[in-house]
């Protein structure tokens, strides 16, 4: 039977339609990420999948079976700009998360939400969302890369650990609070040996209101042990484009970032906050969070135009 060239294009078309672009090969993204993976054909996505069941979660006294909300995951899907686009959910306990998220930054993944799911959880359970998009290859390496360290530490230690390093016992609390402003430029408040500084930013509610810094849109840092030996906790406020350049200089810095959520809806300029925590002297703490905030100052003015 003589086919015209229209009959021949669609009968190609029909056939390729299952994968209707060769960056979506599930063979090719399974090979990558050493995950299998489901096609859904409704939503032209391939999604890979890893049941957390080296360890038993309790959730409220109950052993939680994998299925029950406890599956790493990333899905993958044609993309618009680049080859593919990739968004997931990785299951993690707490000593995996800053690793992990360093895995995954590194690889060249964003990473969009840290925060829980349960309540009750033994041992207590993170879910850190990521996304990104790129060659097939970049992403999909990317999440083999952050669930293979996932698996090393867990290898290392089948436990999860309980402390960062060690526990945090200082016998007082003694910060200068002045070599704190020196570092960061804020004046700040000391409280019982213990310093905390905060930078305000503004955001407009959908009543018309500024919320500003007393009301909640601020970055803080809070200090407490000595010089020698501090802790630091806090929150950065950020627009979405600061995003991704401040977790990758909390990182690099060694400060752990311990949620990533937004504290508001509607606002404008939309922001979010990321909760972190650091050990080490005054000096380097201070330091660390200086270059951190010069990188979130250094994104261009168009990109805080939402």
């Amino acid at each position: 039977m003589h086919l015209t060239r229209r009959a021949a294009l669609v009968l190609v078309l029909a056939l390729l339609a299952p994968f209707a672009s060769a960056a979506l090969d599930p063979t090719r993204i399974d090979a990558l990420t050493g995950l299998k993976g489901t096609w859904n054909e409704a939503e032209q996505v391939y999604k890979v999948t890893q049941p957390r069941n080296d360890l038993p979660v309790s959730v409220d006294g109950w052993t939680m079976p994998p299925f029950m909300g406890l599956t790493s995951w990333a899905a993958f899907t044609a993309g618009a700009k680049a080859e593919v686009m990739v968004m997931g959910d990785l299951v993690l306990f707490e000593d995996e998360v800053n690793p992990v998220m360093s895995a995954a930054l590194d690889a060249g993944l964003t990473v969009t939400a840290l925060h829980n799911h349960f309540f009750f959880d033994q041992p207590r359970v993170y879910f850190m969302h990521i996304g990104g998009e790129g060659s097939l290859e970049l992403m999909a390496q990317g999440v083999r890369a952050a669930l293979a360290r996932q698996k090393e530490i867990r290898a290392a230690n089948p436990k999860p650990a309980n402390f960062f390093g060690s526990a945090f016992a200082p016998e007082r609390n003694a910060i200068s609070g002045a070599a704190v402003e020196s570092a960061l430029g804020v004046k700040g408040q000391a409280n019982n040996g213990m310093f905390k500084v905060v930078i305000g930013r503004e955001v407009t509610m959908p009543c018309g209101c500024v919320a500003t810094k007393e009301m909640g849109v601020n970055t803080w840092a809070a200090f407490a042990g000595t010089d020698d030996n501090a802790v630091v906790d806090g929150d950065f406020a950020v627009l979405e484009d600061e995003l991704q350049p401040v977790l990758k200089s909390l990182r690099r810095e060694g400060i752990n970032v311990v949620a990533i959520h937004h504290h508001m809806t509607h606002e404008q300029p939309r922001m979010l906050f990321l909760h972190y925590w650091g050990r080490g002297s005054v000096a380097m703490l201070t330091q660390a969070l200086k270059r951190t905030l010069e990188v979130q100052q250094s994104i261009p003015a168009p990109s805080h135009r939402h």
